[in-house]
């Protein structure tokens, strides 16, 4: 293992030597720059060894965060197979995620102890020497498959998901109920070297206050009365996996202190027990709230924030991409198809899909669509009032809160929209019929469907009949 140190101020690189040398991980070396301003990408070949290393640990300083991409690059023409582990002193979520898209494997911020370290390498050295791409693929599939939509606010956070996948980082999922959390917390387990390990999921919002301690770290026989038998908390259950704590804000504040040491020390002690024990859990967290007032309202703490606030994900709920809507819709038909062949939404159903606000998101969305297949069962095709009732919730009018001006763009654009999407439906998809039919040119119709981000391609029926006729 070779540890690359580019911060000749800090000891960082010494610390992570002692840690690995006196765990016996085998032999272990040390290179370091000796002045700052030496850090560049001919300086770091020239300290790369001639034999590659199994891992390489690369000591960044905080003035290097900013650009590493050279630096990065001279490590991998050297050592193209090895992964890289960043150590730093610290850093901000966006420099982490640069350096993850970067290509680096993990990452360790100071301070750092052994049980951060070991386990990290450990698995590197695993999954180096396995080279298993097959199960690569395996992972991809499980994890990303239920993650369906083409809308920029979507896939931006979607696609951090493979690069948070293979570190060991703490990520923070927010988002509306039904916006899939638990669906991304589930696609990070899968897609990391953790996926062979147990996923448990925990509503902290679920589990009485009195209980939470013992739902978390388990307890002993005899801690209490009425505990006839030793039973393992969640931490424990999902020994060398991934804990997902939904509804965070929602512990109590005991419970959070509790769960910072854990996350600190990686140890635990369960109720009624001796002796402290350790776990080797990754540990996601998620909330469907806002943790910024939730931290300044004192319900909580600022550190525990901040430990699991590393790589913050946030899904748009979605009402701010209604573009999904058809693909998702046609998802659920298939989902749920009571037949051979599933049925499909007429135009004025679509419709009122789109123009339907979603406060539950894509979780009502598919519930509406579960409800309709049974509802219309007998018929050709899914109707208006079979997905929606007419009373229900539509976009509601901001007239009032805006200027003249501003309402009536605003208004144009929603009908704009609506309509394209309407014409879209009616035509599944093919904008030269869409165009003819709204009596504008091809072209001018198009800029119309870039304007509003619209997808054609989501409109279009998922039947290889329907292809030929729209030739």
């Amino acid at each position: 293992m070779l540890i690359l140190d580019l911060d000749p101020t800090s000891q960082l690189g010494e610390g992570l030597r002692e840690i690995l040398e006196s765990a016996g991980t085998g032999e272990v070396e040390l290179r370091k720059l000796e002045r700052a301003e030496d850090a560049g990408p001919r300086e770091v070949l020239d300290l790369l060894p001639s034999v590659d290393p199994e891992v390489i640990l690369l000591v960044i300083p905080a003035a290097l965060l900013e650009r590493p991409e050279a630096l990065l690059e001279a490590v991998r023409r050297s050592a193209p197979e090895a992964p890289v582990v960043a150590v730093t002193a610290g850093g901000e979520p966006g420099d982490i995620l640069r350096l993850l898209e970067l290509g680096i494997h993990d990452f360790i911020s100071a301070p750092f102890r052994a049980c951060d370290v070991l386990p990290r390498i450990w698995r590197l050295v695993e999954r180096t020497r396995a080279a298993d791409r097959d199960l690569g693929k395996l992972k991809e599939r499980l994890g990303l498959r239920h993650l369906l939509g083409e809308s920029p606010s979507f896939v931006s956070a979607i696609e951090k998901i493979p690069l948070v996948a293979r570190c060991d980082a703490s990520v923070l999922i927010s988002g509306e109920t039904g916006t899939g959390k638990e669906l991304v917390a589930r696609a990070i387990h899968y897609l990391s070297p953790r996926a062979k390990k147990p996923f448990v999921a925990v509503n902290c919002g679920a589990v009485p206050t009195e209980l939470v301690e013992n739902e978390l770290f388990g307890h002993e026989r005899s801690a209490y009365t009425g505990a006839f038998t030793q039973q393992p908390g969640v931490v424990q259950e999902a020994e060398g996996g991934t804990l997902l704590l939904d509804e965070i804000d929602t512990l109590p504040l005991l419970a959070q202190v509790k769960l910072l040491r854990f996350l600190q020390e990686k140890e635990f002690r369960p109720l009624g027990a001796a002796r402290v024990q350790k776990a080797d859990v990754r540990v996601l967290a998620a909330s469907n709230g806002e943790l910024e007032s939730a931290v300044r309202e004192g319900r909580l703490r600022q550190d525990l924030y901040y430990r699991l606030n590393v790589v913050p994900l946030h899904l748009p709920p979605l009402r701010e991409r209604r573009e999904d809507i058809p693909r998702l819709s046609r998802h659920f038909l298939r989902k749920h198809a009571l037949g051979d062949r599933p049925l499909e939404l007429s135009p004025r159903a679509l419709q009122a899909l789109l123009d339907y606000d979603w406060p539950g998101n894509v979780r009502e969305l598919e519930h509406v669509i579960e409800r309709a297949v049974v509802l219309s069962q007998g018929e050709e095709l899914i109707r208006e009032h079979h997905v929606l009732p007419r009373d229900a919730g539509r976009r509601g009018n901001t007239a009032a809160a805006a200027t003249f001006q501003l309402a009536k763009a605003r208004a144009v654009a929603d009908f704009e929209a609506s309509y394209i999407r309407e014409l879209l439906a009616a035509h599944r998809g093919n904008i030269s019929r869409a165009a003819r039919a709204a009596d504008k040119n091809r072209r001018a119709f198009w800029e119309l469907i870039r304007k509003h981000g619209i997808d054609a391609r989501s409109f279009r029926a998922a039947d290889p009949s329907d292809d030929l006729s729209r030739r």
